[in-house]
C-alpha cells in the first residue's frame, strides 16, 4: 500500500438505495485515484440513512462490486451505527421541527420555476416547542423534519477544486433547509458533515449535481468545528470540495434504467473483466485509450487536468 501522505483523507460514500452503476464507479474511481495519487487515506462510508429508499442487501453488494473492481480502503463504517453522534451534533445547531409538506413549500413560493430548488420561508419557525409536539401534529404515517434556521443575507462562497468559484445566497435560494427526518438528527445533510469533520476528510470528491447542496453543508460545518475539535485528536477543518461531471445517457440525463443495464453486478455476471470496466471509464477521463487497466496502474497517470468538464455520455 502507498505511503499515507499526512493530511490528505478522501472518502467513498455509496448509498444502498440501488445497485452500483457505471456512473457511481466513475466518480468513485476519480475520488480513489485522487487520494492514492497523493499517497492519501481512503475511507469507505455506507450512507444508509435514507431508510424508505434503502434496498435490502444493497450495501453488501456495493462493497462486493467495489472490491471486484479493485478498490481498497483504510477504514470503513456505516452511518446507521452512528446515530448518537448525530443527535449530539443536532443539539448544537439552530434547528427547529417543521411539519410542512412539499406542496406546502411549493405553495409558499412567490415565483416558482421548474427545476429550481425550493425555497423555504420559515413557516414553522417558532411554531412548535418540541419534536414530539410537531410529530403529534403530523399524525400517523408522517414525520416532521428538522430545518436549519438560516439568517437573512447568508451567502456562502467557495472555490471548488475542479468546478471553480461558486457562490450562493442560502437565505434566498434555500431558506431554512432540511437536515434530518429523525427525532435524533440522523439525516443525510447533517450526517455527511459530521462524518467528514470527525473522520478528518480533507477533500470531498463527488458528482457535480451536489454543488448546490454544498453551501448548506459548509454552514453546518462552520457551526460544528469547535465541537468536532473536542471529539477528535486531529485538527479539524472544513474539507475542500471537488465536484466532477456525471455520467449521462444519450438524452443528457443521469444514468438510469431507461439507458439500459449499466449495473456493475450485470458486468460481473456476464463475465466481463473488471479491468475492462475500469479501462473504459479511465479513457473518459483522459487516462488511456480504453484498453484494460487496473486502478493501481492508473495511480501514476492520474490527473484532474485531463478530465473533461462536460458530462460523459454513455452510449
Amino acid at each position: 500500500m502507498e505511503k499515507i501522505l499526512a493530511g490528505y483523507v478522501g472518502r467513498l460514500a455509496p448509498s444502498p438505495t440501488g445497485a452500483l452503476h457505471l456512473g457511481n464507479v466513475r466518480t468513485f474511481m476519480i475520488a480513489y485515484l485522487r487520494a492514492r495519487s497523493l499517497g492519501g487515506k481512503v475511507i469507505l462510508r455506507i450512507e444508509d440513512l435514507d431508510h424508505p429508499r434503502d434496498k435490502p442487501g444493497a450495501a453488501r453488494e456495493a462493497v462486493e462490486d467495489l472490491k471486484w473492481l479493485g478498490f481498497d480502503w483504510d477504514e470503513e463504517y456505516v452511518q446507521s451505527e452512528r446515530k448518537d453522534i448525530y443527535r449530539e451534533a443536532l443539539s448544537l445547531l439552530p434547528a427547529y421541527p417543521c411539519v410542512c409538506t412539499r406542496r406546502d413549500v411549493e405553495n409558499a413560493q412567490s415565483a416558482p420555476h421548474a427545476g429550481e430548488q425550493l425555497h423555504y420561508p420559515g413557516l414553522c419557525r417558532g411554531r412548535f416547542s418540541s419534536w414530539r409536539e410537531a410529530a403529534e401534529f403530523c399524525g400517523e404515517g408522517r414525520l416532521p423534519c428538522w430545518r436549519y434556521r438560516v439568517d437573512e443575507g447568508t451567502v456562502v462562497s467557495f472555490t471548488d477544486v475542479f468546478a471553480g468559484d461558486y457562490s450562493q445566497n442560502v437565505s434566498s435560494v434555500l431558506g431554512d433547509f432540511p437536515i434530518a427526518r429523525d427525532e435524533g438528527g440522523a439525516g443525510y445533510t447533517l450526517a455527511v458533515v459530521v462524518d467528514d469533520l470527525l473522520s478528518g476528510v480533507t477533500e470531498v470528491v463527488r458528482g457535480d449535481d451536489l454543488i448546490p447542496a454544498t453551501p448548506a453543508q459548509i454552514l453546518i460545518a462552520e457551526k460544528l468545528l469547535s465541537w468536532a475539535e473536542s471529539k477528535t485528536s486531529h485538527s479539524v477543518k472544513i474539507p475542500k470540495y471537488c465536484h466532477v461531471p456525471l455520467v449521462v445517457g444519450p438524452d443528457g440525463r443521469r444514468l438510469a434504467k431507461r439507458h439500459g443495464d449499466t449495473r456493475v453486478a450485470s458486468y460481473r455476471a456476464s463475465g466481463v473483466e473488471p479491468e475492462t470496466v475500469i479501462g473504459r471509464l479511465a479513457a473518459s477521463c483522459g487516462w488511456g485509450d480504453g484498453k484494460k487497466a487496473s486502478l493501481h496502474e492508473l495511480i501514476d497517470v492520474f490527473s484532474l487536468d485531463t478530465i473533461p468538464h462536460a458530462p460523459f455520455i454513455m452510449i
